[in-house]
């Protein structure tokens, strides 16, 4: 078995056993108000962390390219409170129009 696998098989282990114990987690440490709140955030946290590295990446390089300015379309059309629709094909918009000026 190659070294790949056995790292791919020893994350998945260690994914299943934390979720396991955050199951195992009482409900009264999960009301508490400060690891409730971090709790509702951490899903946000998580998100904005995974848009910003696949906007910002290409492998191990950061680039600036069209993505970050459909990005920053997105976000002023989200804070203007635009309908989703209206938000994603904005910034699809944007990407493909400056894909096609060249600035890849």
């Amino acid at each position: 078995m190659s070294v790949l696998w056995i790292a791919v098989l020893g994350a998945s282990a260690l994914s299943f056993v934390q979720k396991w114990i955050g199951y195992q987690a009482p409900p009264e440490v999960l009301e508490r108000p400060r690891i409730a709140r971090v709790t509702t955030l951490l899903p946000i946290a998580l998100l904005g962390a995974l848009v910003a590295t696949q906007a910002a990446t290409s492998g191990p390089e950061i680039v600036l390219d069209a993505r970050l300015a459909a990005l920053a379309v997105a976000a002023v059309l989200l804070w203007r409170r635009a309908p989703f629709l209206v938000v994603v094909i904005g910034a699809a918009g944007v990407a493909a129009g400056l894909r096609a000026l060249g600035w890849g």
